[in-house]
């Protein structure tokens, strides 16, 4: 799957047709998330991934390990973001976030819309934004607030055993795992990667506001 238009026109029509549902804000904090399509370059370093001729071209999601100093979440997945500051959109704080945590600044003409609010167990309304990156983006982490940036090849995400569905000892809903080379990624952040991949790669309307999150999440 290549980093390339005929993939941006795809993921352009599939939300095209979706109707994005919001959380409910009140009395939760709001955040905002760069869900960002790009190309591997060298950023698939993770231990399993497989070996690929080409590999360098495909397409790709830009996620994080977050510093293992931060308050909040230290050394999860993530997607760049953070909480929404006073007067600004949420397409505004994806942007900005996106510049601060790695470097990468781009125009709102580089969004293609969003996705499912996701209202975390810390207390959080996510709201997810789709943006275009394109090949060759040049990534400079902020040592502060990321340990790591990754390119994660699109088809690591469609694979055979994703997702991972993990019950729950005191029942209800299970929890969402995505499988990504020897490690594995956890909601929220995996159901953002769950609900990309079923609606913008394969056209499936998929919601994912009701799946669980591990409980080292919740803080």
């Amino acid at each position: 799957m290549q980093c390339d238009s005929e993939l941006k026109h795809r993921i352009l029509e599939n939300l095209g047709s979706f109707t994005v549902r919001a959380g409910n804000k009140q009395s939760l904090r709001q955040a905002a998330v760069a869900i960002v399509v790009t190309d591997v370059g060298f950023g698939a370093d993770l231990p399993g991934l497989p070996e690929h001729t080409g590999w360098q071209d495909s397409a790709a999601l830009l996620l994080t390990r977050r510093s293992e100093h931060l308050r909040n979440h230290p050394g999860q997945w993530a997607f760049p973001g953070g909480r929404i500051d006073p007067g600004e959109t949420v397409i505004e704080t994806a942007l900005r976030e996106l510049e601060e945590e790695v470097g990468i600044e781009l125009t709102e003409s580089s969004v293609m819309g969003r996705l499912d609010d996701f209202v975390t167990r810390s207390g959080f309304v996510m709201t997810p934004i789709l943006i275009w990156g394109g090949p060759g983006l040049q990534v400079t982490p902020n040592p502060g607030e990321v340990a790591s940036v990754h390119r994660i090849p699109l088809t690591e995400f469609l694979r055979p055993d994703a997702p991972d569905l993990m019950p729950l000892e005191t029942g209800g809903q299970p929890v969402l795992r995505m499988p990504v080379g020897e490690d594995t990624i956890a909601a929220p952040t995996a159901a953002l990667i769950y609900q990309f991949r079923e609606l913008c790669l394969l056209g499936r309307h998929t919601r994912v506001a009701h799946f669980e999150q591990p409980e080292f999440a919740w803080r």
